[in-house]
């Protein structure tokens, strides 16, 4: 998952709402999003590689979802991001005793966010420590939470524009589709080499062996209700699948 925007309780109707990206090796084996069969409350995409999930939610209104940091040449973690979501929604902790109990070492760098009916966390072991979120709008790429890079600075301002548009999911969908560039001039350097710099700006990542492989918007309404909406690609950029997920009776 490389992009991830998160509006919390700053809409009226909505004290959650998530729009994002999972970039990804478009051979790395997928499930798309649907209620898990160990666990009927819990829903989400499932890694079929190492069994986790790059994003998920509960029945109850909980929801988690991980990036890597990006850092060529790091040493790989002993163990895989995506149980790190996995394990929060399964377990049914609250947010911050989770993330109070976390062994950051033995993973490679990750950002991860966790929420229960009550909290928001940012938890890293780039950044470390956790910490509780007031309401607001956050980004979310593969460096620390709100880190200025061009694409997210550019995304969370139509995010919260789209905001305004609810219940209306066209606008988060568009944001989410930009295909756009960014000049070199504006580009991070995150030690990967330029092409990549150049690929990865983009908010929606187009390329034959790596790029977007899902977009999602989670809705949690004021009653607790929550709704999926997921879109599937193929490594050309051309949607494979559209799925809708609702809590409500």
């Amino acid at each position: 998952m490389c992009l991830i925007l998160v509006g919390w309780q700053v809409h009226p109707a909505y004290p959650l709402v998530v729009a994002a990206n999972r970039d990804e090796f478009h051979a790395r084996p997928t499930a798309s999003a649907a209620f898990w069969e160990e666990d009927a409350r819990v829903f989400g995409g499932r890694d079929l590689e190492a069994g986790g999930t790059w994003l998920g939610a509960t029945r109850d209104g909980r929801f988690a979802a991980v990036t890597n940091v990006r850092e060529p040449g790091a040493v790989k973690g002993k163990r895989s991001r995506g149980e790190l979501t996995a394990r929060f929604l399964l377990d049914q902790q609250a947010a911050q005793t989770y993330a109070e109990a976390l062994t950051p070492g033995d993973y490679s760098g990750f950002n991860l966010l966790l929420a229960d009916r009550e909290t928001l966390v940012y938890a890293s072991n780039r950044d470390p420590g956790y910490r509780s979120l007031p309401p607001g709008v956050y980004g979310l790429s593969n460096h620390r939470l709100d880190t200025p890079w061009p694409k997210l600075l550019k995304a969370r301002e139509n995010f919260s524009r789209a905001l305004d548009r609810l219940p209306d999911e066209a606008a988060f969908f568009e944001l989410l589709a930009d295909r756009s560039i960014e000049t070199d001039d504006r580009l991070p350097d995150t030690g990967v080499p330029l092409a990549w710099e150049r690929l990865l700006s983009a908010v929606f990542v187009q390329s034959p062996d790596y790029g977007t492989r899902a977009s999602t918007l989670l809705l949690r309404n004021a009653a607790g209700d929550m709704v999926l909406y997921e879109k599937s690609f193929a490594a050309d950029g051309s949607e494979t699948q559209s799925s809708r997920i609702s809590t409500a009776v």
